[in-house]
């Protein structure tokens, strides 16, 4: 029987390799349903691919459009709408595995649901577990969901783990740290005073990697690994002093656990996401990605250095944030997520991104994060004070 698989996110990057995997397994996999946004082109064309049953928009008009479009080319696919559908395909029943792949906070409520309902969660939304940390994690442990991460980064730390890792509660006796790799992005060597003239043309345009505006600004400010970080230490029950980040810059090496006894084992491989999201979809076995094999050959080197805190404060701030507890990583979130929109938008400088950031976290009251209520103020109120701080 074809497992049934709802792609929150579906016309982001990650979605669409999702899809790509999936037509490559039409005999194991069948798509339940898609979710996006606005994109209507692109949703109608997965739609009429991929026939799921449910096609999610969240903007109202965009599903009305949707709706004529597929009336118009007689498919059966049912369009929903609003928030709450996201929520209602993710924890449907019929569905065995969830892809969340939607971008920062607006994924949450879909994923925690998805997790609430016993499902497999394929977490790429990495802001989900950095804002709802305990909260997730309990949602998980409590209802017998599956929990695999789908960043490389944590992907390959947990191919890289011991094989009882998640049932053996000693695992961790034998690791002495995890090194999470970053391609240092684009401004890899730069000093302060050249990101203060940075355009968000530049900062899209990661060396390696082909992802959306918002992921490409957060991983030019190396804020992405420092919510990486927080989602590690979730993750797999470590704190930031476990964790040492390492720039990697040729992205081949995606995540590497040292031991005990001397040996670093690492997982290697194309900067490809269809990878880590075709082993989430098909553990604990493996299946064909569509990746190319790695030719070390003309690969040659691969080279490492210490990120520069001084000129990318932002991964001080993670550690900062996690540390506090409670409501602090959904400040930091909220605040970033905003203060990228006000870069994005040319309202402030690319190094104005930390400062706003660190002025939330300062100004902010952290509470305890005992239930999603808090966690959601906690979030509104950041965005209110960073957007008040940008002057919108």
């Amino acid at each position: 029987m074809r497992q049934l698989v709802t792609v929150l996110g579906a016309t982001g990057s990650i979605g669409k390799s999702t899809l790509d995997v999936l037509k490559r397994h039409s005999d194991q996999f069948q798509v339940f349903a898609i979710t996006a946004n606005r994109q209507v082109d692109v949703m109608l064309k997965q739609c009429l691919e991929f026939q799921p049953k449910y096609a999610v928009m969240v903007d109202e008009s965009s599903a009305k459009l949707l709706r004529e479009q597929l009336k118009h080319n007689a498919s059966s696919v049912e369009v929903l709408s609003g928030s709450q559908a996201l929520v209602d395909v993710a924890k449907a029943d019929e569905v065995d595995q969830v892809m969340a792949a939607i971008v920062g906070a607006a994924g949450l409520l879909p994923t925690l649901a998805a997790a609430q309902a016993g499902k497999r969660v394929l977490l790429a939304n990495k802001e989900a577990l950095v804002m709802s940390g305990q909260l997730f994690m309990n949602a998980v442990r409590d209802n017998q969901a599956q929990l695999l991460p789908i960043d490389s980064e944590h992907n390959a730390i947990f191919q890289s783990l011991p094989l009882g890792y998640g049932q053996d509660t000693n695992y961790k006796q034998q690791i002495s740290k995890v090194l999470l790799t970053a391609s240092g992005g684009p401004f890899r060597g730069w000093s302060v005073e050249q990101l203060n003239t940075v355009t968000p043309a530049q900062a899209v345009k990661h060396p390696n990697w082909s992802m959306g505006q918002k992921i490409s600004v957060d991983s030019a400010s190396l804020m992405n690994k420092g919510l990486e970080l927080i989602e590690a230490c979730w993750l797999f029950d470590l704190k930031p002093s476990e964790i040492e980040v390492v720039v990697h810059p040729e992205s081949i090496i995606h995540s590497l656990v040292q031991y005990i006894d001397g040996s670093v084992i690492c997982q290697m491989g194309n900067p490809d996401m269809r990878t880590p999201i075709a082993y989430g979809l098909s553990w604990p076995e493996r299946i064909q990605s569509g990746v190319e094999p790695l030719n070390l050959f003309e690969v040659a080197q691969l080279n490492f250095e210490a990120p520069n805190h001084q000129v990318f404060p932002v991964l001080n701030l993670a550690s900062q944030a996690f540390e506090a507890g409670g409501t602090a990583p959904a400040i930091l979130n909220a605040a970033n997520e905003v203060a990228v929109a006000g870069f994005l938008r040319e309202q402030i400088p690319f190094t104005s991104i930390s400062y706003l950031i660190e002025e939330a976290l300062n100004a902010c009251t952290v509470e305890s994060a005992s239930n999603l209520d808090i966690v959601l103020q906690a979030d509104s109120w950041a965005r209110q004070f960073v957007e008040g701080r940008i002057g919108l």
